[in-house]
């Protein structure tokens, strides 16, 4: 596979997890989406890296890992609080979580 079959992948991995999140109500499955489209990141900044034969690349797409897992802990802790809050992991109820 060459360079320009991964850069479509990639394309098409972010505009999966775009709709996604554009589209889903579920809380879980938006965090998905988001995964997703970090994950075609770390695919373009890997297959870069890998073109000039430098190790940036995989290193900033280690950080974006990092940076995803917290994201995850953050969103899923969230989402359980708008699920104890109204029954549900509907996005809809998150302006509730004001009080």
């Amino acid at each position: 596979m060459n360079l320009f079959g991964y850069i479509i992948l990639a394309l098409v991995l972010f505009a999966i997890g775009g709709a996604t999140v554009l589209t889903r109500r579920n809380g879980v499955i938006a965090l998905l989406g988001v995964e997703i489209m970090l994950n075609s990141c770390n695919l373009v900044l890997v297959t870069f890296s890998r073109m000039w034969r430098n190790l940036d690349g995989q290193l900033f797409a280690f950080f974006v890992m990092v940076v995803a897992a917290a994201e995850v802990v953050v969103g899923l802790a969230i989402i359980i609080s708008i699920f104890r809050t109204r029954g549900s992991a509907s996005l809809d109820g998150a302006n509730l979580l004001k009080n």
